[in-house]
């Protein structure tokens, strides 16, 4: 008979006197062991110095402040997958039929006329959630190899033209050191652009699409350096004398990738290129977060006073996040050890990559 496998063993509470004096223990409570006590020095500086202590057995600990009363809580880790993921598959699922929607657009077809055309729309959700698909995975995949735990991920349904907003995972754990921050900061966006760039170098070797009607008859997109030299490799057009032809719907599911990768790369708060500065920069990222508004309103900016405004509320918008993102924080990891000449190249190549996937005026909406 199988038998269940007792918990890790929890550091000694001796151990941590320096850091937080604990006077009672609750090994009972439902959220895990909760450590009653005091901290011995700022609050902020408790959970960097005793985490590593816990996580080196198998637990990621909390601080709070409950009652007048500070309390450690220790929770067991747990790298898998517990159970069903019935909301990631359900967001998953819903996400789906939004692209299969957002598609019917871009291939000039009608639900209204015959529910059965989202079917039709395929190759563009295929195109649009492979890329997101694939950039998550990146990440996840780079969680469970530094152990660090991290949820599948959650896709985002949206009813726009594209029929999402991304996707995402959580990271509910403490991050070891810098080298595992760069590296599930960076995975995401090296394998979203990889598939990016395959799916583009299809999507422009297919015949584009005669649209006469519905709303992306009043879209322009703007083409970022990346999607134009792959098409210019494949020596095939992005734009077309007859303003009805459209490229191919799966080169507008690579535009969403390198859109998304772009946004993504922004060093603030909890995006990858966040995770990214971070790891290189260390604390100095505070100095780049302050930059990057600035940067997004001045573009805005530009656009109003040069090209009518066009894009202009986008970037402000992202502005508005910036600051916002920029006052929630970022990740910290335990170890501040530097990186090595390796990654800070990667780090820099992936920031030139992003660079790639920007246009100033991505998306406009004539009437």
């Amino acid at each position: 008979m199988a038998t269940q496998s007792s918990p890790p063993e929890l550091p000694d509470p001796e151990a941590l006197a320096d850091t937080f004096h604990v006077y009672e223990i609750d090994r009972s409570a439902e959220d895990g062991v909760r450590y009653y006590g005091e901290p011995m020095t700022e609050s902020e500086q408790v959970i960097h110095r005793i985490a590593p202590a816990f996580r080196q057995r198998g637990y990621r600990v909390a601080l709070k402040r409950e009652m007048g009363e500070w309390v450690l809580i220790a929770r067991e880790r747990s790298l898998g997958v517990d159970g069903v993921p019935w909301l990631n598959a359900g967001l998953a699922v819903l996400t789906l039929l939004s692209t299969l929607y957002a598609g019917t657009r871009w291939y000039g077809l009608s639900v209204l006329e015959d529910p059965t055309a989202m079917l039709e729309a395929w190759p563009f959700a295929a195109a649009a959630l492979g890329i997101l698909a694939v950039h998550e995975f990146g990440h996840y995949i780079m969680s469970r190899y530094h152990e660090v735990e991290a949820s599948l991920p959650y896709f985002l349904p949206f009813p726009n033209v594209l029929g999402t907003l991304g996707a995402v995972i959580s990271m509910n754990d403490h991050i070891p050191d810098r080298k595992a921050l760069f590296d599930i900061g960076v995975a995401g966006p090296l394998a979203g652009l990889v598939a990016t760039v395959v799916v583009t170098a299809v999507g422009v070797t297919l015949p584009p699409v005669e649209v006469t009607r519905g709303i992306v008859t009043n879209i322009e997109l703007g083409y970022p350096l990346l999607l134009q030299g792959i098409a210019a490799a494949m020596g095939e057009p992005l734009e077309y004398a007859n303003p009805q032809l459209l490229p191919n719907p799966v080169v507008i599911g690579g535009w969403v990738g390198a859109f998304v990768t772009f946004l993504n790369l922004l060093p603030v708060g909890q995006l990858d290129g966040a995770h990214v500065a971070r790891s290189l920069f260390g604390d100095r990222l505070s100095l780049v977060q302050l930059a990057v508004p600035v940067a997004l309103f001045a573009l805005a900016g530009y656009l109003v006073v040069f090209e009518g405004g066009r894009a202009a509320g986008l970037w402000a918008f992202w502005g508005v996040l910036a600051l916002v993102f920029g006052r929630l924080g970022s990740a910290t990891p335990l170890d501040e050890t530097p990186l090595g000449p390796g990654r800070w190249a990667v780090g820099l190549v992936t920031f030139l990559l992003g660079m790639l996937c920007f246009v100033p005026v991505p998306l406009v909406i004539t009437m």
